[in-house]
């Protein structure tokens, strides 16, 4: 992902920081526990496609 998108990009409900985790191609914010995918260097920003993430995800 280009490091200037990911300086721009924040959670598209609560307007938080994302995280992105390269082993998993997404990008995660921790308030909202969800995970957008990132498919072809696109990041997915759709609540309904967002993956819940567990405590444990959360937390790390």
């Amino acid at each position: 992902m280009d490091p200037r998108l990911l300086e721009i990009l924040v959670c598209p409900i609560c307007k938080g920081p994302l995280d992105y985790r390269k082993p998993a191609m997404e990008l995660v914010c921790r308030p909202c526990r969800l995970a957008y995918q990132v498919k072809d260097d696109i990041p997915i920003m759709l609540e309904d496609e967002a993956r819940k993430l567990t405590a444990d995800e959360a937390a790390g």
